[in-house]
């Protein structure tokens, strides 16, 4: 199973998105339906709702007079956060069961508009956001029957299409015509999502080119990063000590492999087993085997070793144990490279070189970079002394 979240804000265009999944075959959770259905008439739900806001709320034959509610709520941050307070936890008792009624290979899109504004993005393994410009929809609110003014307020009242951006995994821009919009969703479906579930229902990692390929550096690089660190350190919890962003996509400016690499640091290799399978609940696999670090004194160092089963977005998520002196030495190195700009652009130059080679493994191009990583490392050591550097909290 493959759990998505699906949101965008009012009048973009979600619930068109929405129905075309179902068509293609996705089992659909609509929170704005769920929300309705706990505080139906005759529902504990709703006579919580009379008891906060009064029986002005309510409509002539007892149902809840929605238009009355919204006027009240999205006026005011305090009584629309009552109300969550209590739609919310009932919303998600219900979608709980249904989630668990779900075939065991369905993709389950939950559609939920405030999926964002409630800190909700860590708990998926993918979350699409639908987009489309302010004054578009407004213009599709007002055909709907609200004024322009109320339109304005309730979109004021959720999160920025900035914040959606830095949460979205799919990006749909929905300017263009319906027929545009669900040609993207069936790719969607058909490129990443179906084979995004059944790695997930196989435990297992997408593959990969066995080929480096060295490309500009992305700035989405670090929103992408900060959404897999969220969803690891969901699943880990206290388990882990740290979690940081890593590796040659952590530096900015610097080219690099499309790979984000993170490092969680743990107690103990039996922990980091541990949080390796629990992973998968977040899309992220165990890898099999044994894997290890090679210290610089040339000691291997066991660490546990998890890759994002997602076809479209390339993880490697380092577990290491405390004790384990190469965690440290990552972050060091990442944060050296930050402040050599000199540096960042000799690695560069030596990827790119290297790149142009044919490989049997991967394995076999990173050796290839290994003798100039030892003696950076030892830069790293020099600038460390020299700057008083120290380890920041992840």
């Amino acid at each position: 199973m493959l759990r998505v979240g699906l949101t965008g804000g009012i009048g973009s265009g979600k619930s068109t998105v929405a129905t075309k999944l179902v068509e293609l075959g996705a089992v659909l959770i609509d929170a704005d339906r769920l929300a309705r259905e706990v505080v139906a008439p005759g529902t504990p739900g709703l006579d919580e709702v009379v008891g906060e806001f009064g029986r002005e709320v309510l409509a002539d034959d007892g149902s809840l007079d929605r238009a009355e509610l919204a006027r009240i709520i999205f006026a005011d941050d305090e009584r629309r956060a009552a109300l969550n307070a209590i739609v919310h936890p009932r919303v998600h008792e219900r979608r709980t069961e249904l989630v668990a009624a779900a075939p065991s290979d369905a993709i389950v899109v939950e559609d939920i508009p405030l999926l964002v504004e409630n800190g909700l993005v860590a708990a998926y393994p993918a979350v699409i956001v639908v987009h489309a410009p302010v004054d578009t929809r407004i213009e599709r609110l007002v055909a709907r029957g609200l004024s322009a003014a109320d339109a304005q307020t309730r979109i004021d009242a959720q999160a920025s299409d900035d914040a959606r951006r830095a949460a979205a995994d799919v990006w749909l821009d929905n300017t263009g015509s319906v027929d545009v919009l669900s040609t993207q969703v069936a790719a969607l479906w058909a490129q990443r999502l179906v084979p995004f579930e059944g790695n997930v229902r196989a435990r297992r990692a997408a593959e990969r080119s066995g080929q480096p390929v060295i490309v500009d550096a992305d700035p989405a690089w670090t929103s992408d990063a900060a959404r897999i660190t969220a969803r690891i350190r969901n699943v880990a919890g206290d388990d882990a000590q740290r979690i940081d962003h890593i590796g040659s996509t952590s530096v900015p400016g610097l080219a690099a492999k499309d790979v984000i690499d993170v490092q969680v640091v743990v107690d103990d290799l039996e922990q980091a087993a541990s949080v390796a399978d629990r992973l998968i609940d977040v899309g992220f696999a165990r890898l099999p085997g044994r894997w290890f670090d090679t210290a610089r004194d040339g000691a291997e160092v066991d660490k546990v070793m998890a890759g994002n089963a997602d076809p479209d977005r390339a993880v490697n998520v380092h577990i290491r144990h405390a004790d384990s002196p190469t965690w440290r030495h990552a972050v060091m190195f990442r944060d050296w490279l930050r402040a050599q700009p000199r540096a960042v652009a000799e690695y560069a130059a030596l990827k790119r070189k290297l790149a142009g080679d044919t490989y049997e493994t991967m394995d076999d191009y990173a050796v290839r970079k290994t003798p100039w990583i030892n003696a950076a490392l030892s830069r790293a050591d020099e600038w460390a002394r020299d700057t008083g550097w120290r380890l920041e909290p992840s």
